[in-house]
């Protein structure tokens, strides 16, 4: 059955604010969203609602919907809290996880590892997002599971380095976090909680460094610093 307008309008705004194509902190013209979805306006703000709920955007009474921020008291909270709760997903997924879960998984992990095969960024990135929130689901806590998804939101949008690499080390990097994903599989089918969080947290220090950089600026041209020192000198 084809999903209705506001159905599209839903899973595409969420595909464009995690592919950055809407980037944090725009504000949402509603206006041009309904035209652009063909949805009136009240459909819209329900979807809007709902992303706000999810963690994708943040409403204001007096300045309507706004993509959610990455600022930098966000983004030290992010790299604080995601292994904590990277690893606490993992253990209980383990423990918890079906065998029609482990099935989707692998069915993820397949457009994965092809669109890694394609070197197509954007798909990894949502790919990779659909196998760790299918991951949170088999962990089925009420308290982790929120904290998961709103984790992801941040972790795809940052992901978007990662998953565009610009060196050969960098390439190799991707691919690894394919083999990693393999290997949680693994693990969970065979009930391994210990190691699917060693796993888990391997997983995460592969693309942490990477991901920093979506938030450093690259170093000042040295003519730049030398004409700065120059300045600057008694």
């Amino acid at each position: 059955m084809k999903p209705t307008p506001k159905l599209q309008c839903l899973h595409d705004l969420r595909r464009r604010i995690l592919a950055t194509e809407i980037a944090p902190g725009t504000d949402l013209d509603e206006t041009a969203l309904s035209e652009a979805y063909g949805v009136s306006r009240t459909p819209l703000r329900e979807v809007l609602q709902r992303l706000a709920g999810e963690g994708y955007v943040e409403l204001s009474e007096n300045r309507g919907a706004k993509v959610a921020s990455m600022d930098l008291g966000t983004l030290r909270t992010f790299f604080q809290t995601a292994p904590l709760i990277y690893s606490s997903v993992a253990r209980l997924a383990a423990g918890n996880r079906t065998t029609a879960q482990l099935d989707s998984l692998k069915d993820v992990q397949f457009s994965f590892a092809a669109a890694v095969g394609a070197n197509d960024g954007g798909e990894m990135a949502l790919r990779n997002h659909r196998f760790h929130e299918l991951i949170g689901e088999m962990a089925g806590n009420a308290y982790l599971t929120p904290s998961l998804n709103r984790l992801l939101i941040d972790h795809t949008r940052l992901g978007q380095v990662f998953y565009r690499p610009a060196s050969v080390a960098e390439s190799l990097a991707v691919r690894r976090a394919s083999e990693q994903h393999d290997a949680m599989i693994a693990a969970l089918e065979a009930g391994e909680s210990g190691v699917m969080v060693e796993l888990t947290l391997d997983h995460w220090t592969l693309s942490r460094d990477r991901m920093e950089r979506f938030v450093r600026p690259d170093p000042l041209p040295i003519d730049v610093i030398q004409l700065s020192e120059k300045r600057n000198a008694v």
